[in-house]
């Protein structure tokens, strides 16, 4: 047995107390390191970390505010003692519109159910009048107490589109104005066939190749998705080929026959240039057209064979 002896009552011996670990000072002295090396002070870094969390949680109720319709709600409130005030739309006024109909724009603006000026969408008010196709451009704005201000940028009529047995009313691009009747169509060209509004830019390049002959030109049909016919106020139908290249070039031609020889009018039917190769005129037959007029358009012929051989 042991001679060692346990004295009772005596506490067992102290452990020597633990050095403090020195990480964290070091942690903490290397992050004022840090904020001391920054160009602002300690004071203003903490008022800026106080207001990004203030903004923070801010935008966090902003949001859940949306999200629960509170926003909105906030909104037709205001939008509702608004107009409670007075300030309701009761006037529209249209600047800017000489062909369009003002009726039109008028029920266009006032569409909305409410008519407090707070609530009226100024954005959408834009959007339903740039549906409807005499409008180029336009801006709404609000004058209080009680007005809708509509500035329109009207589209100008160019030509007269003719295709499933109707009659509209288009622009330079081929946007659609309103339909017409025969009765009420203005004295524009008229381009037939389908697509052919869209084409009507490529057109007036075209015509923009003969100048004189622009002014003579009744109508024009696209032709197979692919090339046009002129008709001219004298009742002739140029065939024009193929390709903007080729069918400038074939107008061109025509123009200088046209003046050196005075080929419209004439009782000519169909010049066809179809065939760059080849100028082919189709003649009316006898009794058709009175003698006179068939003689004068077998000259016409004979003319621009031999302005073709001369020039050959």
């Amino acid at each position: 047995m042991s001679n060692t002896r346990i004295k009772r009552g005596s506490s067992p011996p102290r452990r020597p107390a633990r050095t403090p670990k020195k990480r964290r000072k070091v942690q903490t002295s290397r992050l004022n390191a840090i904020i001391n090396a920054l160009p602002i002070s300690p004071q203003r870094l903490q008022k800026v970390a106080n207001w990004t969390i203030g903004l923070g949680l801010f935008a966090v109720a902003g949001l859940a505010a949306h999200a629960t319709g509170v926003t909105a709600k906030i909104h037709e409130e205001y939008a509702q003692a608004v107009g409670r005030a007075g300030f309701q739309v009761k006037k529209v006024e249209v600047v800017g519109a000489d062909r369009i109909d003002r009726l039109k724009v008028y029920d266009i603006a006032l569409a909305q159910k409410d008519r407090s000026m707070a609530a009226v969408d100024l954005d959408g008010v834009r959007g339903d009048l740039m549906r409807y196709g005499w409008i180029k451009d336009a801006r709404v704005s609000r004058r209080l107490p009680d007005t809708l201000v509509v500035d329109i940028v009207e589209r100008t009529p160019a030509a007269i589109w003719q295709h499933n047995n109707r009659l509209s009313l288009i622009d330079e691009k081929g946007v659609v104005l309103e339909p017409v009747t025969v009765a009420t169509m203005p004295d524009l060209p008229l381009v037939i066939g389908p697509k052919a509004n869209q084409r009507s830019q490529d057109l007036d390049r075209l015509l923009a190749e003969a100048s004189s002959l622009k002014e003579l030109l009744a109508g024009a049909t696209w032709v197979g998705n692919r090339r046009w016919d002129l008709r001219f106020r004298s009742g002739e139908t140029l065939s024009l080929p193929e390709g903007e290249v080729a069918a400038k070039a074939a107008l061109a031609k025509f123009a200088h026959l046209d003046g050196a020889n005075r080929l419209l009018g004439r009782g000519i039917l169909r010049f066809d240039m179809r065939d760059p190769a080849r100028f082919v005129l189709r003649l009316p037959h006898e009794g058709q057209v009175a003698p006179a007029k068939l003689d004068d358009a077998r000259a016409a012929v004979d003319a621009v064979a031999t302005t073709a051989s001369n020039e050959g």
